[in-house]
């Protein structure tokens, strides 16, 4: 069997263009699914995708196969490098990157175990957290709830080689659990999840307490007009609406005008106050607990992405520092465009408030009115110069009175903007680790604060359920 490193090797030899790029991911997938207290399914699978990008000239070919054979790799690297040959000149075309002027320590650190065998994950991931499952199951039958929902842990090795001498590995775990409980008659739904990298540390009975807690605050249901309201966001609805924000910072769209981040008469607002609270919002490859590949890995190229900076070094970047927008996501080409730093985009994101700020729990207990969600969902834009989003809240909307839930409310559509709502907040939390509920299939490493808003705008009353 043919490895990856060896697909490499051997694309690489194959090409005729003037430079290439060849990646490999192989991919494991574990999974467990289970409705009404009982495991329904249970699985694994594996994937693997070739993607060979030939340069002739400043033109560019990229072709990308999934389950690639042996055989047919000649065929794959000749595609790519006639799809090359036939291209216009790309307007992004830079050198390849290379181990000139590269950081070679932390090349080296990415290189590290490349002639490792792949470790696919499997079932056994699951070997701590399958008997606390069962465990919450039976707790659940004997209080009249039934939980739904399912876990899936994904392995993923990237191999990136090049012409240009880089020969880079990454292999990035992503877990997550997602946890819906119901009441016996199907009246009353409260969800939670987690993301994790291997599952040992989820603690199922602890999210199982905190559905039950919800399930007993809805036994009171409350109808509420639409309108704007004191809302306490907990970090997973956070994380959806910054994460949005994040994957709408692009440089080259802001400067051509077209974003929330377009400066009036043109460029950027790089530089401008977004918040009165020394606000950050950061990635960092290194972060604990949420690490990712620390070096670009690009499949195709697009105002956001470039082919031609695969393999490039990532670190800490700062997207808002202290309050203030510090960079916007940026290729080396729109880096020239622009006149700014070139800050790739990176798989995490991190926000954090001040110093000393407390838990939801805490944020709760100080609210003399207001509403704490449980998660947004069916986010959509409407409005890119602004950055306008709706969506609708789910599985728990609950009334806070003097410091205690009191029941739960009606579900709402909402119109908010992210960049506005930093503006707006008169509290941010402590930062934790959570899964957005919208995102989690895409994005799924963050960390993040809950927040309050003193005029969440709950535009609509929303029928869903």
């Amino acid at each position: 069997m043919v490895t990856p490193q060896e697909t490499v090797e051997r694309a690489l030899a194959l090409s005729e263009a003037d430079g290439c790029v060849v990646i490999v991911d192989e991919g494991s997938t574990a999974n467990l699914r289970f409705a009404g207290n009982t495991l329904t399914t249970n699985g694994v699978a594996r994937s693997s995708r070739l993607t060979v990008i030939s340069v002739v000239g400043a033109g560019v070919g990229v072709v990308s196969r999934s389950a690639v054979r042996d055989g047919q790799l000649a065929d794959v690297v000749a595609a790519a490098d006639r799809a090359a040959r036939e291209a216009r000149p790309s307007e992004d075309a830079r050198p390849l990157v290379g181990t000139d002027g590269v950081d070679t320590e932390a090349a080296n650190t990415a290189a590290a175990g490349w002639d490792r065998p792949v470790e696919p994950t499997s079932i056994d991931v699951f070997g701590g957290f399958a008997p606390a499952l069962g465990e919450a199951f039976a707790a659940a039958d004997a209080s009249g709830r039934r939980l739904y929902g399912f876990a899936e842990h994904i392995v993923t090795s990237t191999f990136v080689g090049s012409s240009a001498g880089l020969r880079l590995r990454h292999d990035q775990p992503t877990g997550r659990l997602e946890l819906n409980a119901k009441s016996a008659d199907l009246s009353r739904s409260a969800w939670t999840g987690v993301a994790t990298r291997d599952f040992a540390d989820v603690d199922v009975a602890a999210l199982d307490a905190t559905l039950s807690r919800r399930l007993d605050w809805a036994k009171r249901r409350i109808d509420l007009e639409p309108g704007r309201y004191e809302t306490i966001l907990p970090p997973t609805a956070v994380s959806d609406l910054m994460i949005y924000l994040y994957w709408s910072s692009g440089a080259r769209d802001a400067a051509d005008g077209r974003t929330v981040f377009s400066r009036p008469g043109g460029g950027t607002r790089v530089g401008e106050r977004l918040s009165p609270h020394p606000i950050s919002l950061y990635s960092d490859p290194a972060h604990p607990g949420i690490a990712c590949a620390p070096f670009v890995v690009a499949h195709a190229s697009g105002r956001e992405q470039s082919v031609f900076d695969n393999g490039l070094p990532l670190g800490r970047t700062e997207w808002i520092s202290d309050g203030t927008l510090a960079n916007l996501v940026q290729t080396r080409h729109s880096a020239e465009l622009t006149g700014l730093a070139a800050t790739p985009q990176i798989d995490n994101l991190v926000m954090e408030g001040p110093a000393g700020g407390r838990s939801l729990e805490e944020m709760v207990a100080s609210t003399e009115r207001g509403l704490l969600l449980t998660c947004l969902w069916y986010i959509r834009e409407v409005d890119p110069q602004s950055l306008l989003l709706t969506g609708l809240t789910r599985d728990g909307v609950y009334l806070v009175e003097n410091g205690e839930v009191v029941g739960e409310v009606n579900n709402f559509r909402f119109n908010e903007s992210p960049v506005d709502l930093l503006g707006r907040l008169t509290e941010v939390g402590a930062s934790v680790p959570t899964l957005p509920r919208e995102w989690g299939d895409w994005f799924n490493r963050a960390v993040m604060p809950p927040v309050r808003v003193p005029d969440f705008n709950m535009s609509t009353v929303s029928q869903a359920s």
